[in-house]
């Protein structure tokens, strides 16, 4: 299958002021981050918050330009692209943000909202474009009268939905999601998440589908990105990670993970400490400080992502972790 969005690399880095007379400060917040996803596949980027999900998104998007390293949108590399080009990768790729409440411009109607991508973006007559609207809210279980209502008029799940379809208006290679059902209620995330699987289906769209909480992504995720302090720890096929993680990291975010059916035979692992000052990091592994499998090794040498039953993982102990 033929990649539509490839990282190598990627790195975004941040020049922060530490005050009067202390100078400046780097924050790494994207440090080396490469993956390929194809078309109609999830790649899942899961981690605490500050560990550069956001960030990624936005680099993905075009919202921000990465520092360094390679993004390439459907074969097209976004460095050195003219402003046409530009314009058109950024039709190819849409994002989904994570508050309903935020993302809608409350003094505007759904049907304008949804209508203003076309109207900027294609030649389309006014009707033809009202008709797009109308098909496009059907898709995502909307009503006609919907159109001409505001968004304080609906529920948090109903403006996810809306703001859904305003991404998928455009019929873009690839949707950006970053957090999309954290700000719903339980009962109203797997409709969403069913929602995203169905209109993935019928258009083959990519989607990097941001998240914190790893049983939101269970059931969507073709691959997964483990991120932490701004580096991948773990990336591979879903299911192979779900099964048995290899990093202490993704182990921790999966013991954490509420389930129907918990196995009182199997240990919760508990992550000791916060996440460290991004401007002051850990020399090595940047997870060693609470890691409980750590080494001297750890503290002096930072892994490197390397194959390891079938996925790749950066933990000089994965071995010994995982026999």
């Amino acid at each position: 299958m033929n990649a539509v969005l490839t990282a190598r690399d990627l790195t975004r880095h941040y020049e922060i002021s530490r005050g009067l007379f202390k100078g400046h400060a780097t924050v790494r917040a994207l440090n080396g981050v490469s993956f390929e996803l194809d078309a109609g596949k999830t790649l899942a980027v899961v981690g605490e918050s500050g560990c550069g999900k956001s960030t990624l998104a936005r680099a993905l998007t075009l919202i921000e330009e990465p520092t360094s390293g390679s993004l390439q949108i459907a074969g097209q590399e976004i460095a050195g692209a003219g402003k046409a080009e530009r314009k058109q990768l950024r039709r190819d790729v849409q994002m989904v943000f994570q508050s309903p409440y935020a993302s809608l411009n409350p003094r505007q109607k759904i049907g304008d909202q949804l209508a203003e991508p076309l109207a900027i973006n294609t030649s389309l007559s006014r009707s033809e474009r009202r008709e797009r609207v109308q098909a496009m809210m059907q898709q995502v279980g909307l009503r006609p009268e919907h159109y001409q209502r505001y968004p304080h008029m609906f529920s948090g799940g109903q403006r996810q939905r809306i703001a859904i379809a305003r991404a998928m208006m455009l019929n873009p290679k690839i949707v950006v999601a970053d957090e999309p059902t954290s700000a719903l209620d339980v009962s109203i995330q797997a409709q969403v998440l069913n929602l995203f699987m169905d209109l993935q289906e019928q258009f083959n769209t990519a989607y990097v589908f941001i998240s914190h909480n790893l049983s939101v992504v269970q059931h969507v995720a073709d691959q997964i990105l483990v991120m932490y302090l701004g580096r991948p720890v773990e990336m591979g096929d879903a299911e192979r990670i779900y099964s048995r993680p290899l990093h202490p990291y993704t182990q921790a975010l999966l013991s954490a993970t509420p389930t129907i059916h918990p196995d009182p035979a199997k240990p919760k692992i508990k992550i000791q400490g916060e996440l460290p000052n991004p401007l002051d990091p850990p020399t090595g592994c940047a997870f060693h400080k609470r890691c409980p499998y750590a080494t001297e090794r750890c503290a002096v040498e930072v892994p490197e992502l390397r194959l390891l039953d079938a996925r790749q993982v950066a933990c000089h102990h994965a071995e010994v972790i995982n026999p």
